[in-house]
């Protein structure tokens, strides 16, 4: 009969779940014993960073991955990128070691106390068998939620002695032998219903959320915009994990603005407002306003029912988004509207010195490969750098949607670089913050085909920002002098540069993207003070 860690592994082969992501300690090293020659074990120095390579590695991959923390102090480092993770819809099986059952009543050292409240609200479910010999059946049923709609982590905590008792052999038989499928199509009558409302609508629009892309909607949502002649807005950029649309298609018309009164002015002049696979809406900050313009309607397309069930106003459709769309394309036909008026492209900006954030994300546009992968985490410069990439691709944009720092240089190195087939060099984009920072030995330790592109200005501009908006002077905490990336990368053992213009950017970051075989850093200094174009 197998163990429980001989039967944790055959599981986790079932399910194509041979990279594990962690950060070990002393009540992880039993499950490690032995450690199969077909697995990769990848090794963060921190949880935060860690959680934040397998969140890209999943949404890269769509599969769920597993997730390895040290007991309760290791839980506590990861519960912002389990915030994240939730945010973004990632399907990470997320495991803790506990101490050996014996000291586990009366709280030995390293006992994780009520284990499972640890991780609450932010996980799906979370679980300790109560038996040694179930561990498996638990991880099984952990790996089918994680990866049902809404995706998202879920946590199971197993004693550090439970790894070599022997598992219950039926259990753990039928749990290798299930299936669980998660498609579901929207309700065929509410479909009809929103094919005969687009039809009549004068002037509708939609609004594409990441779900398209998670979905595999992509082509039926350009199929429909361009049939139906719909402008498209990406929804708000605060809590867009993936793009839905390609943005330098005829249609793309840019991004809305986050806040419920720009919303609205934004929307003005539209009578149907067509939501997919997005929330309703990602609000922030606080700018009020009406929630739609007079005369304005709204339906949602979603997989999520708490989505559904919590937007302030319009219609919700609860189903599989990609579904819900090809059913679309089989019930509408071209419309005769206009053809919606084509985006501007960006102006130029001046030159300046040092250069601005819009200079960066111009010298950045002009070296950007056609199958180039952006994994962002500098909010100050989010619509620089989309509008001016204007990237077209699925799969080609990750965002951290809880707005939680963290999870750029994380995602990076553990995500699109390990997880696509053939591998797609990455590029990384982040302000000055070293949140995560660690992943940086990661890269140069697996040699993460990634460039990573930093804008130092010295300051925290995003919050600056926000102190304007929210009227708080003198707060403390927004000056960060001699915060130098390139020097930590460098210690690292990465090959890093330092550049102040931007023809010298361009070429530096043109550099970096060639080498294929490991990973660089480019580091800009620019200007203080906030760009958004």
């Amino acid at each position: 009969m197998a163990t429980v860690r001989e039967a944790t592994f055959e599981l986790f082969r079932a399910h194509g779940m041979t990279t594990i992501f962690g950060n070990p300690g002393s009540t992880e090293l039993p499950m490690l014993a032995d450690f199969p020659d077909d697995f990769t074990y990848v090794l963060g120095l921190q949880e935060l960073a860690v959680v934040g390579m397998a969140d890209g590695f999943a949404q890269a991959s769509g599969r769920p991955t597993h997730v390895n923390l040290h007991t309760a102090p290791g839980v506590g480092n990861a519960v912002g990128g389990i915030f994240n993770a939730q945010a973004n819809k990632s399907p990470l099986v997320i495991t803790a070691g506990q101490q050996v059952r014996p000291h586990i009543t009366i709280e030995a050292n390293l006992t994780n106390r009520d284990a499972t409240e640890a991780p609450q609200p932010y996980v799906k479910w979370a679980h300790e068998p109560p038996r040694a010999e179930d561990v498996p059946l638990a991880l099984s049923r952990a790996i089918h939620q994680a990866s049902l709609p809404p995706r998202g982590p879920v946590f199971v905590s197993i004693p550090m002695d439970d790894w070599d008792q022997q598992a219950d052999g039926d259990r753990s038989a039928q749990a290798l032998r299930r299936h669980v499928s998660g498609r579901v199509a929207p309700d065929p009558d509410a479909l009809v219903d929103l094919a005969t409302r687009l039809q009549a609508a004068e002037r509708p629009v939609m609004i594409a959320g990441p779900d398209i892309d998670v979905s595999g909607g992509w082509d039926a949502a350009i199929a429909l915009a361009e049939r139906q002649r719909l402008p498209v807005w990406a929804s708000p950029a605060t809590g867009g994990s993936r793009i839905g649309f390609p943005e330098g298609h005829p249609n793309f018309v840019g991004i809305l603005p986050p806040a419920i009164g720009p919303v609205s002015e934004t929307l003005k002049g539209h009578d149907l407002v067509l939501v997919v696979g997005s929330s309703v809406f990602p609000y922030y900050p606080y700018l009020p306003g009406p929630l739609l313009p007079e005369g304005t309607s709204l339906v949602a397309l979603t997989s999520d029912p708490s989505e559904a069930a919590r937007a302030p106003m319009g219609d919700a459709i609860v189903g599989d988004v990609a579904l819900g769309l090809q059913e679309l394309l089989r019930q509408l036909g071209e419309s005769d509207r206009p053809v919606p008026e084509p985006r501007p492209a960006p102006s130029d900006p001046p030159e300046s010195e040092p250069m601005s954030g819009s200079e960066a994300m111009q010298a950045l546009a002009a070296v950007w490969p056609q199958d180039g992968i952006a994994v962002l985490e500098s909010p100050s410069s989010t619509l620089a750098l989309r509008n001016r990439l204007r990237l077209s691709k699925p799969g080609s944009y990750y965002f951290g949607a809880s707005g939680g720092l963290g999870y750029g240089i994380s995602a990076a190195v553990g995500g699109p670089a390990r997880a696509t087939r053939p591998p797609r060099r990455v590029r990384a984009r982040r302000g000055i913050g070293q949140y995560g920072i660690t992943a940086l030995w990661t890269a140069v330790a697996y040699n993460a085909p990634v460039t990573f592109l930093v804008l130092r200005n010295e300051e925290y501009m995003i919050l600056k920002w926000f102190a304007a908006l929210e009227q708080v002077s003198g707060a403390p905490g927004l000056e960060l002098p001699g915060l130098d990336t390139a020097a930590v990368a460098r210690a690292y053992g990465m090959d890093a540069r330092d550049v102040s213009f931007g023809d010298e950017l361009s070429e530096a970051l043109r550099d970096a993207i060639a080498d294929r075989d490991r990973p660089r850093l480019v580091q800009a200094r620019v200007a203080s003070g906030m760009w958004m174009e």
